[in-house]
């Protein structure tokens, strides 16, 4: 019950500004129908306790699975076991995602399901599955995560001059969507869990982060494949697309119910499968331990299902309206303004940073400060939401424009700075993008980019989550340069090895 209050208290925090900034844009530039007001209240309250809840089933159920199943597999120290564990826990693990679920239906919306929900959902996990047995077999090997970085994403480089616009934003927003509230913690677990195939402290350390770096590549690879097999000429895409629903909410909320509750069932049992089956084969867990993380479980499907319930109910629909009507007011400045304050204060709600951020100090014993990764986070995801609306509003701008130098500039970086930030400094890029940002952000530059004549809803209304997971691979690490730096003038000062905080 404790740890339920307390994850009340922080995503009350964590949702309240924005909540205070739609209210702002309400009363002076932008006004809600009572409808729609509403909505947006009775959703953000369901987000609240329904991210709660869930937060609560991943804490107390599912990370445990993961630290439990990780020490597995560094236990059986055997080739085949890594990959086996990898493929079937990878895709089990991805296509629970909320945030995936969201972006999936969001492209299938958009693309009047011409590229399905489906389609998007098995071929990413796949893909994430894939890459995260690479990361197994990493850490197995002991290769240099930069290096291999360097590797993949010259690959994804090579691969998107060949891939269609429409896939590229897809790509990159996937890559985002599939590391959020369910994969970030249970990827963290197995990391921590698989690094302890290292005897060495300092490597075990180092290497507890960089799976979820490797495993959210494995999207962006999976939608350009699937690039290669779709007829991309044959889609046609009603520019009127919208989100916004005028029926009384009451009604909405018995609509999507059944719908989500099948979802919702869909993404949790192959996990629980795995559960049952390796309680029974490995972990043998006592009475005690086995029921804590079935309550973990029910506790993650109900609030998945009220957080679900909330996103669909009213809040997406209102970030649409937002972003559409600021668009419309022909006042540019302003848009990108309020889309900076927007990332800045999402990246302050995203509950997978507060573990990303506990974790970071934790493993480095408090040298590395929570606030100190917290707010370079914000203001590169601030930024990032801000250039995103600038590159929907300039026709002549891609998003390739940005992620190409924006990416040489994160594996240049990766090649100077200490080891541990480059794999934080990348998983904290899949962190960023959580359920909040693929939920209220995703619907507000979607609702700018119908609204702005010249803008196409396919291309300008996708790729701002990959933006969002972008920036703070170079703001982390440039932090993570810092450090260094500050730490050789403190070793050359008193003539040893110093361990100062940040």
């Amino acid at each position: 019950m404790k740890i339920l209050k307390e994850k009340l208290k922080d995503n009350l925090l964590a949702v309240g500004p924005i909540v205070v900034i739609v209210l702002l844009l309400h009363f002076t530039v932008q006004p809600l129908s009572e409808r729609h007001l509403t909505g947006f209240l009775v959703g953000s309250i369901s987000i609240i306790i329904g991210l709660s809840m869930f937060l609560k089933g991943v804490e107390v159920g599912i990370s445990q699975l993961g630290t439990l199943i990780g020490n597995a597999i560094a236990k059986s120290n055997k080739i085949w076991v890594v990959i086996v564990s990898g493929l079937i826990l990878g895709f089990a693990i991805s296509i629970a995602e909320p945030g995936l679920f969201v972006l999936a239906n969001q492209v299938d919306l958009v693309t009047q399901g011409q590229l399905s929900n489906t389609s998007i959902l098995v071929n990413v996990s796949i893909g994430l599955a894939i890459m995260l047995v690479l990361g197994f077999l990493r850490v197995f090997y002991n290769v240099s995560l930069t290096k291999l970085l360097m590797i993949v994403y010259g690959l994804i480089g090579f691969m998107a001059f060949f891939t269609n616009p429409i896939f590229l934003g897809i790509a990159f927003d996937a890559s985002g969507a599939t590391t959020g509230i369910l994969a970030v913690p249970f990827i963290l677990s197995l990391g921590v869990g698989i690094s302890k195939l290292k005897k060495n402290s300092v490597a075990s350390e180092e290497d507890a982060f960089g799976l979820v770096a490797m495993a959210s590549t494995g999207a962006i690879l999976a939608v350009m494949i699937l690039n290669m097999i779709t007829n991309v000429d044959s889609f046609t895409v009603d520019q009127t697309t919208s989100l916004v629903q005028d029926m009384p909410i009451f009604e909405k909320y018995l609509e999507i119910l059944r719908p989500i509750v099948i979802d919702g069932i869909t993404s949790l049992v192959p996990i629980f499968i795995i559960f049952l089956v390796m309680n029974k084969t490995t972990f043998k867990l006592s009475r005690n331990g086995f029921k804590r993380i079935i309550v973990g479980f029910v506790f993650a499907f109900l609030g998945l299902i009220i957080f679900f319930l909330g996103v669909e109910g009213g809040f997406m629909e209102v970030g649409y309206i937002m972003g559409q009507g600021l668009a419309m007011r022909d006042n540019n400045t302003l848009v990108i303004v309020v889309a900076f304050f927007i990332g800045f204060v999402i990246m302050l709600a995203e509950p997978a940073v507060y573990v990303l951020t506990h974790q970071i100090e934790e493993v480095t014993s408090g040298n590395i400060k929570r606030l100190a990764v917290l707010l370079p986070l914000c203001l590169g995801v601030g930024l990032a939401v801000a250039l995103s609306v600038v590159r929907t509003l300039n026709p002549n701008l891609s998003l390739w424009h940005f992620l190409l130098p924006g990416y040489l500039i994160a594996l240049l970086l990766s090649l100077v700075v200490p080891k541990l930030f480059v794999g934080i400094a990348f998983d904290a890029g899949g962190v960023a993008t959580g359920p909040l940002t693929a939920t209220f952000t995703l619907a507000f530059t979607q609702g700018i980019a119908n609204a702005y004549e010249g803008a196409d809803l396919l291309v300008d209304g996708f790729g701002m989550i990959s933006m969002v997971a972008l920036f703070p691979i170079v703001t982390l690490q440039i932090l993570g340069l810092i450090y260094k730096i500050q730490n050789a003038k403190h070793q050359k000062h008193d003539g040893g090895l110093n361990n100062e905080s940040l």
